[in-house]
């Protein structure tokens, strides 16, 4: 099972993360469409998050409500009623299905707690990111009751956690550049060249 963390206060965003539009599209979507395929996925959200309620209802998309204490006590909760799962940060909107099924893969063999993480070489150097031992921690993990290893992904994108309005903004434009507009020009002349 995968759980889309969507629950938290956005204190350092100011409104709440996971209905923000990137390129036009909510946060959540952006994540929610890319790994839906790959395993049951839930949303996690809270009281903290009535917008992305809204949005999950009007998407028919499943979530469970979690007390909303904090990070720490809803990963201890989400553990408590359904077991080991996969948690994805709703915050990730380059998340790639390859990631979240590395950590999955990772989670059932090896019945540890895993932790997604970057090689630091390879997060783009403007980015405030998390390091713990050498790594970049990113918003992917296998949650369960024993141990801990980390699992080295490779998509430098996962360093991009959309915390601050800042962080929204480089969002929208690596978007942009990831999904290029087909303007008439190019739908008739490349794609269509016998209606010219």
């Amino acid at each position: 099972m995968i759980f889309i963390l969507a629950g938290g206060r956005s204190s350092r965003m100011g409104k709440e993360k996971p209905v923000l539009k990137i390129a036009g599209k909510e946060m959540l979507l952006w994540v929610y469409d890319e790994i839906s395929s790959i395993d049951e996925t839930v949303v996690a959200l809270s009281k903290n998050t009535p917008k992305t309620k809204n949005l999950c209802l009007r998407e028919r998309i499943t979530f469970v409500e979690t007390p909303g204490r904090g990070y720490v006590e809803d990963i201890k909760w989400l553990l408590t009623e359904f077991g080991a799962f996969v948690s994805v940060s709703a915050d990730l909107p380059f998340v790639k299905a390859c990631d979240v099924a590395l950590i999955r893969n990772e989670l059932e063999k090896k019945k540890v707690s895993i932790t997604g993480v970057l090689p630091i070489n390879v997060v783009p150097k403007d980015l405030r990111i998390t390091t713990y031992r050498g790594y970049a921690i990113v918003g992917i993990n296998g949650v369960s009751y024993g141990g801990e290893e980390f699992v080295e992904l490779s998509n430098p994108l996962l360093a991009l956690n959309v915390n601050t309005p800042m962080e929204l903004e480089l969002a929208n434009r690596i978007a942009k550049l990831l999904q290029p507009k087909f303007t008439k020009d190019v739908v008739d002349i490349k794609v269509f060249p016998h209606y010219i």
